[in-house]
């Protein structure tokens, strides 16, 4: 796979220790997550991660859905170096670079979660994954870094000024058109996270009413089929 002319940064926040609390939080999103995913046996599956981070989401499908090897794939080197070091004997790949040039229809189930409002260039992002699927494989995106999130004016100067990242803006609508024209079936739902949600004074969310309303009515989850008969664009 070549990595050359991608962008990578040392990790995502400015403040390193800030990812490791990240992993944490996300942990009970990821296992939600998990649970929406239709595709229930993924023992014979090949599954990758985009933007994978320190590789925690990776860890925690396996553990609850075993798959026969899965990728990782992250522009933050520290976080893949970490990824690496966390894996243990797990079946899973970590790779440093901003796309999956060099993958043809190598994997059924491909995932990134707060992501693709990062990625500078959508549509080719949707190409980059619809090639990388093979013919019936399920891309699972999801963010809640959209404009029609009501924090997202306030959201989107916090990422730029804690992050070592280039925010993107778009609507929810700005991704299903993005990924339809690439080819795939377009379909979403509401995370519509079940859980308790803890109170934390971060500064993301103004109270904590508007943190109960971004995990249960904000945060996204596109569900993305290339067809069976899907040709390579």
């Amino acid at each position: 796979m070549s990595q050359e002319g991608q962008k990578t940064i040392g990790t995502w926040y400015v403040d390193p220790h800030a990812e490791d609390r990240m992993a944490d939080g996300h942990a009970p999103i990821w296992r939600h997550l998990i649970d929406l995913i239709v595709e229930r046996d993924l023992s014979a599956k090949s599954v990758v991660d985009f933007g994978c981070n320190q590789g925690g989401l990776l860890r925690h499908l396996y553990a609850i859905r075993p798959f026969r090897k899965a990728l990782g794939i992250d522009i933050a080197e520290q976080s893949i170096a970490k990824a690496e070091a966390f894996k243990g004997n797990l079946p899973i790949q970590h790779a440093v670079g901003g796309t999956l040039e060099g993958f043809v229809e190598e994997f059924d189930l491909a995932i990134s979660h707060e992501v693709i409002y990062l990625v500078e260039d959508i549509e080719a992002h949707a190409t980059d994954i619809w090639k990388a699927l093979k013919p019936g494989g399920v891309y699972y995106a999801v963010t809640g870094c959209h404009t029609d999130n009501p924090l997202w004016p306030k959201w989107r100067e916090l990422v730029a000024n804690r992050t070592n990242t280039v925010v993107q803006a778009r609507s929810i609508s700005d991704y299903g058109r993005a990924f339809a024209k690439a080819g795939f079936s377009v379909s979403g739902r509401k995370l519509e996270y079940d859980g308790f949600i803890p109170f934390v004074e971060d500064g993301w969310t103004p109270n904590f009413a508007d943190a109960l309303d971004y995990y249960t009515q904000t945060k996204i989850v596109f569900r993305l089929v290339k067809p069976l008969d899907g040709a390579t664009v």
